[in-house]
């Protein structure tokens, strides 16, 4: 049994938040240059040096990628023989996420009740925090900005047996309803089977997965290229004003299902996909 005090775990909460918002993953970073190398449209390839020069600026300055600073969403992988000590784990990681948002002048976007007391809740709290139980003594911790411009955009759709062949243009025609508000070029996260909420957790996890990797299912693997060709035939392109990079990926993940249902979630993510890991 290997203890992990909560300080610590606070402590590296406040660096990957503050980290995912000033510094994009160098996996995103290349996307965008390949894609503006590759754009035909001038106004596109104008538009994609404007990102790539945004990111520059954001992490030489330690300034906010994007001014919306998003709902902070944590995965924690917690190693079955550690032992937290010192105070509660939910605490200590809304706590580092706090201190990440106060001291980074970061904006506080979270609201105490979403229907009658719309109150913002003043510290960005509470923290969105999903755990899995592993293998081992150690934490991994993956801290995620969820900017809403697209999460605003994101679908969730049952199909019975009988429609799964649907299923791809369902997928496609959520890219095309979202067009520019979805602040193209985005990371289309698909989860597919299980339940639900299973699939909305494999969806949004789809959509921090490393831009280039692809399904180890064969079958899923060559659905993402098709998507991704076919999403990237739309025009909409750089924040919706035409061009071929409307999307930087599509990331499907899938889960043994009922025999009644295939629930299918699209989570659209914007460019700015926020995120930063460490394993402690």
């Amino acid at each position: 049994m290997r203890e992990i005090g909560v300080s610590l775990i606070r402590e590296k909460i406040c660096e990957l938040f503050l980290s995912a918002n000033y510094a994009i993953s160098e996996d995103i970073a290349c996307a965008v240059m390949e894609a503006r190398e590759s754009e035909e449209e001038p106004l596109a390839k104008t538009v994609l040096s404007q990102l790539s020069e945004n990111y520059e600026i954001a992490k030489a300055e330690s300034l906010p990628i994007c001014q919306d600073t998003g709902m902070a969403i944590v995965f924690a992988e917690v190693g079955q023989d550690v032992h937290i000590v010192g105070g509660d784990f939910f605490s200590a990681v809304n706590d580092g996420m706090k201190r990440a948002y106060d001291e980074g002048y970061l904006r506080k976007s979270v609201l105490k009740d979403p229907l009658f007391e719309r109150i913002n809740t003043g510290d960005n709290s509470p923290v969105i925090l999903h755990t899995d139980i592993v293998s081992g003594d150690k934490i991994k911790l993956t801290a995620v900005a969820k900017g809403f411009g697209s999460e605003n955009m994101s679908k969730m759709r049952i199909f019975t047996p009988a429609e799964v062949e649907q299923i791809p243009d369902f997928i496609a025609d959520t890219v095309a309803d979202a067009g520019s508000n979805s602040c193209p070029p985005v990371i289309v996260g698909v989860g597919l089977g299980g339940t639900v909420e299973k699939a909305a957790l494999l969806a949004k996890k789809a959509t921090i997965r490393p831009i280039g990797s692809h399904n180890e299912n064969p079958g899923y693997a060559a659905l993402e290229k098709s998507l991704l060709s076919r999403i990237n035939r739309l025009g909409i392109g750089p924040a919706g004003l035409g061009g071929s990079a409307t999307a930087l990926a599509v990331n499907l993940e899938y889960h043994p299902c009922h025999i009644a249902s295939v629930p299918v979630v699209v989570n659209l993510c914007c460019h700015a996909s926020r995120h930063s890991s460490c394993t402690i």
